[in-house]
């Protein structure tokens, strides 16, 4: 006998290929309800919802003071309990929507910070190899021949070759004279 249920594991394709059979039946999102808080919490701090909240319940007044008693729906004798019932109503719901909101972002600020740690770090292990590097090279650099060095050891070669040369320096080809010491 075979199961039809949605939750049954589907062994016939890789974990992250597996596709619904029926791809117009897609259920809601898990952070479709979070999104939702945000926007709302979003919409409740701005300036707009305020003055709309202000003009809504100026007209709520006003209608109850102005209009006809028999089409009132809240007494100005009993202090607007009506308004107070939903404003109270409006604030019992903003209340945990902007916690939500506030806990959302708490976690997004959290995994921003350990990716900027992450990041920081890598910097500063980078720089660390750079500076290794830096030394490297500067202890190279410092066992290298210099020009000067270079200059003064081939003038002490040929004072060398001068004194063991009875018949004093001699130009081969060309190639060496005394004079001919430039860099």
């Amino acid at each position: 006998m075979a199961r039809d249920s949605r939750n049954d594991v589907r062994l016939d394709s890789p974990k992250g290929l597996r596709v619904r059979v029926l791809p117009g039946r897609t259920g809601p999102s898990r952070d479709s309800f979070g999104r939702a808080t945000e926007a709302i919490a979003r919409g409740m701090g701005t300036p707009y919802f305020l003055i709309a909240l202000t003009l809504f319940c100026v007209v709520w007044i006003t209608y109850n003071t102005v209009a006809p008693v028999a089409v009132r729906f809240d007494s100005q004798a009993n202090g607007y309990t009506v308004l107070t019932l939903v404003l109270s109503l409006q604030a019992s719901y903003a209340a945990p929507l902007i916690l939500l909101a506030q806990n959302r972002q708490d976690d997004r600020d959290r995994v921003q910070f350990e990716q900027d740690r992450q990041r920081a770090e890598r910097n500063l292990a980078d720089t660390e190899y750079l500076a290794r590097e830096v030394v490297a090279l500067r202890l190279a650099i410092k066992d290298m021949a210099s020009k000067d060095f270079i200059r003064d050891e081939l003038r002490s070669l040929l004072e060398d070759l001068d004194r063991r040369d009875p018949s004093g320096p001699t130009s081969r080809d060309g190639a060496i004279s005394r004079g001919s010491t430039r860099g």
